[in-house]
């Protein structure tokens, strides 16, 4: 049971952290090093022997194992990254990097993404060095760079360069996962995620024949971008399920007292209301254009004209995102990968997620643990590369009326106190056992 001044300890590294400006503009412009220090300091003074590590200068990671007490057995990763994505004070309540604790909660940017679990993970290693507890197996931890962008000075610069570091790790948790999702209806779940769509950001490129805005051009670059990402933005992307989304609408579905229909998954969703939100971005692929970018004067046709298009496609289902995306861009239309990465999926039935679920009930015995996919993407797959498997399990006990998805780069992000405390019981519990 984690005690007092663990508890103590939660708040005051969310809070102190929020406060070390550690801002991802994507482009390399971000100095994660200060957080890094901290939090390697704190490590430290836990008996750890941290290792920072960079690919460029301040671009700062942080590594430190603890030793088990059965060596043949396999080694947890516990990840959480660093960096945060911008924010605008002036549209804030508070200033996002004052780190404020306000009526019983902690406000700034990161207090969910993810500084409070970077909180969590170093409030629990503290208290088992005052209480000389050692972990089962051994728990590999690791503080990363640049999740908010490309991840290659972080995540994948480890994986990449350091696969040494994690040694014996076949599984791994992070982001995000076991948080309250309430109903409306009186019901508390609490969904751990065992997979995350792929991530396949798309550059789209027309060229045509660049001449003056007056006069008739069926070779218009911008004609045929338009074209193209009109056909994206409008397809339909047939239902597609995964066993991690099988398993979810199957438990949801038994919650409800409903007949788990797998065969009209539309009709389901419909029956299960609010809760239809943890799985209905996760039953087919996906393609949002995000970005325009043509042309320098109005009375000019443009020779060339790009666009970018958010792509996510499921467990197994990445050769028919490239298909559908193939011939959706038709033939006057380039289209390349600008960012890409894999989907992934995890077991339900495993061990861990037995022992993950078990610390979520113990401590919210009202609560109905149900296994989802993330429509996004964490640090999890670059650490797969190293043949981690990724749960996503960053838990918190959020009031009713919390909306939990807004506070991930919205403004006044925010998280309370209870919250956190749950998080870092939960945390002991599972990490003891796992």
């Amino acid at each position: 049971m984690a005690d007092g001044q663990a508890l103590d300890e939660v708040v005051t590294f969310t809070s102190d952290l929020i406060r070390i400006d550690t801002t991802n503009r994507g482009g390399g412009d971000c100095q994660e090093r200060p957080a890094a220090e901290y939090a390697a300091a704190r490590l430290a003074e836990a008996g750890l022997e941290p290792t920072l590590l960079e690919r460029a200068k301040g671009r700062t990671n942080v590594v430190a194992r603890i030793e088990g007490t059965d060596p043949s057995a396999d080694a947890l990763l516990v990840h959480g990254h660093l960096d945060v994505v911008p924010a605008q004070a002036a549209e804030w309540s508070v200033h996002p990097f004052s780190g404020e604790i306000r009526d019983g909660v902690v406000w700034g940017r990161g207090a969910v993404d993810m500084k409070n679990m970077d909180a969590m993970i170093l409030a629990v290693v503290r208290q088992w060095a005052r209480e000389g507890v050692r972990p089962r197996r051994d728990v590999v931890i690791a503080f990363t760079a640049d999740e908010e962008a490309s991840a290659e000075d972080g995540s994948g610069f480890l994986a990449d360069r350091h696969a040494g570091l994690f040694e014996g790790c076949t599984e791994g948790i992070g982001e995000s996962g076991a948080f309250t999702f309430h109903d409306g209806g009186g019901r508390q779940i609490y969904p751990i995620a065992a997979g995350e769509r792929g991530t396949g950001w798309l550059r789209l490129t027309a060229r045509g024949r660049a001449a003056h805005g007056s006069r008739p051009n069926p070779e218009n670059a911008v004609t045929r971008l338009a074209a193209a990402v009109t056909r994206i933005g409008a397809h339909q992307w047939p239902l597609r399920l995964t066993p991690t989304v099988r398993a979810a609408l199957t438990e949801l579905a038994a919650l409800y007292g409903l007949e788990a229909d797998l065969d009209d998954v539309d009709g389901l969703l419909d029956k299960l209301g609010p809760a239809a939100g943890l799985v209905e971005a996760t039953v087919r692929n996906s393609a949002n254009p995000t970005m325009l970018n043509a042309g320098y004067k109005v009375n000019v046709i443009p020779g060339e004209a790009v666009a970018h298009v958010d792509g996510r496609y499921l467990p197994g289902f990445e050769d028919e995102f490239r298909a559908t995306v193939e011939e959706l861009t038709g033939p006057d239309v380039e289209w390349e990968f600008h960012h890409r990465e894999v989907a992934l999926q995890a077991p339900v039935d495993s061990p861990t997620y037995a022992r993950m679920r078990a610390a979520v009930e113990e401590f919210a015995p009202e609560g109905h643990v149900v296994p989802y996919c993330m429509p996004g993407g964490t640090d999890a797959k670059q650490f797969s590369r190293l043949g981690i498997t990724g749960y996503g399990f960053s838990p918190l006990k959020l009031p009713d009326g919390y909306d939990y998805g807004a506070m991930f780069h919205g403004v006044d992000e925010r998280v309370p106190v209870e919250a956190l405390h749950f998080g870092v019981r939960v945390l002991d519990r599972f990490l003891r056992t796992a």
